[in-house]
């Protein structure tokens, strides 16, 4: 399908007006050949590919803006779950790795790099427990290295050993940065169903079924829904609602197809996926919470926010899979409660709480993201979180997550802030009732009867 003058005149004025942007440019490089017993040379040859590899993408994505028109927010690097590439490593940290990675980004001049993961839903190798435990001095010690573990999926059930041990682990990544506003836990995310070609951070990693490398793109409007749903009357009925949604999607897809088009053929490298997920950033008006609440919830988290939601969601994967035919990563509405001003001011009036956010992933494109709980919440409520949140994705055979910020020395009421696209969360209450047995009991959840697809 060709692109047309008009349409890039119409997205010329969607940018203008409306916050429309590439959220994302992500290479995802292959590290395989990395591998090696000695944790220094692994991390030494990690480097030496990555700015090889990486060289020309920001060059690469600094003249497609200029050319289009099209602010191109963050260029990233997603890289093999860096556990898979340790197998042989004989030293138990693999934080010099991380270390790396964070060097490798800061000379290529990307903003995010993801990959310091482990694919632990069925069973954790040596090599993935190395990297768990190395995890929280991994984000301590870098600027640029997010990390991810996936501990449950439709096929195999849920890991409850590495969801337990994440918890702990989420705590600890927290700890070890409270000088800098905890930001080691939001850049650590723990996934059932995990996608291999995601572009987004905190959970982007390069699957084993990818190319050496592919960039995969991620385009972003939730501005465009908002002003298109302002200027609709009151009285239009829901299907009016869902056709306006899809049809802004399949406009929003258009442009960043054409970038994924270009950035592919310019950087010699295969073309991945387009991600449309509607990501919304702090700045007013490009907001997810203000979409539902133009669709007529009186605020976020109010009831009929998840049916808002689940429609708002269906109609952007119909619109985006007719702009595109390589939509994929996760591609839906995202709702991080510190990234998005109407989920912000949601939260401190007590409208959005944890429990709702919960209800509201059922139906969005991945989990709970970027939420502030208090400093002295247990481990064993952390754990019940994740696996509430994994039994979610593997009962409906959907991608589901969970970036919780324990905010150490805090309380309910206080703000972690950080600025720039990641915002600021206000601390929410957790439930205590999580108790002391449950997150004991380990194991692996069965794989639910809705697996058996053979």
């Amino acid at each position: 399908m060709q692109i047309t003058p008009a349409e890039v005149a119409e997205t010329i004025a969607m940018v203008a007006e409306q916050h429309l942007d590439i959220r994302t440019i992500t290479l995802g490089i292959n590290l395989r050949g990395c591998t090696d017993a000695d944790v220094s040379t692994v991390a030494l040859k990690v480097y030496d590919r990555m700015t090889h590899a990486a060289a020309e993408l920001v060059p690469t994505a600094e003249q497609l803006e200029r050319e289009f028109g099209i602010p191109i927010v963050n260029k990233r690097i997603s890289v093999t779950p860096i556990a898979e590439v340790c197998a042989a490593v004989t030293q138990s940290d693999l934080s010099p790795i991380a270390q790396a990675m964070d060097r490798a980004a800061k000379e290529v001049g990307v903003d995010f790099v993801g990959g310091f993961s482990a694919l632990v839903h069925k069973g954790a190798s040596k090599a993935d427990v190395k990297l768990m435990d190395s995890i929280p001095e991994a984000l301590a010690s870098t600027d640029f290295v997010c990390a991810s573990v996936n501990v449950g999926s439709t096929r195999a059930g849920i890991n409850m050993d590495a969801a337990f041990r994440m918890a702990g682990i989420i705590k600890q990544a927290a700890e070890l940065t409270a000088d800098r506003q905890c930001i080691g836990a939001g850049k650590l995310v723990v996934f059932c169903n995990a996608v291999e070609d995601n572009p987004f951070m905190a959970g982007a990693f390069h699957g084993s079924g990818e190319a050496d490398e592919v960039v995969n793109v991620g385009v972003s409007g939730p501005g465009v829904v908002r002003a298109v749903l302002a200027n609709m009357p009151q009285d239009a009925d829901i299907e009016a609602v869902a056709e306006a949604i899809k049809a802004t999607a399949f406009k929003i897809t258009r442009a960043g197809e054409l970038m994924s088009r270009e950035a592919s053929k310019r950087l010699g490298v295969a073309k991945g996926i387009l991600d449309l997920s509607l990501a919304p950033t702090p700045a007013e008006g490009d907001s997810v919470a203000e979409i539902l609440e133009a669709i007529g919830v009186g605020m976020c988290g109010g009831p009929g926010t998840t049916a808002a939601l689940a429609m708002l969601n269906d109609a952007v994967k119909k619109g985006g899979v007719m702009a595109s035919s390589s939509v994929g990563g996760l591609s839906g509405a995202f709702i991080p409660v510190s990234e998005d001003a109407g989920m912000i001011r949601a939260a401190e009036a007590g409208a959005l709480t944890i429990a709702k956010l919960e209800a509201m992933t059922s139906v969005c494109s991945v989990g709970l993201d970027m939420i502030a709980i208090p400093g002295d919440t247990s481990q064993e409520a952390i754990f019940g979180i994740i696996a509430d949140e994994c039994a979610i994705g593997m009962i409906n055979n959907k991608t589901t997550a969970v970036r919780l910020i324990p905010a150490i020395g805090k309380q309910v009421g206080d703000v972690l802030e950080w600025g720039g696209l990641l915002g600021y969360a206000p601390v929410m209450p957790v439930n205590g009732y999580a108790g002391t047995v449950f997150a004991h009991r380990g194991g692996r959840m069965p794989a639910p009867l809705n697996s058996l697809k053979n």
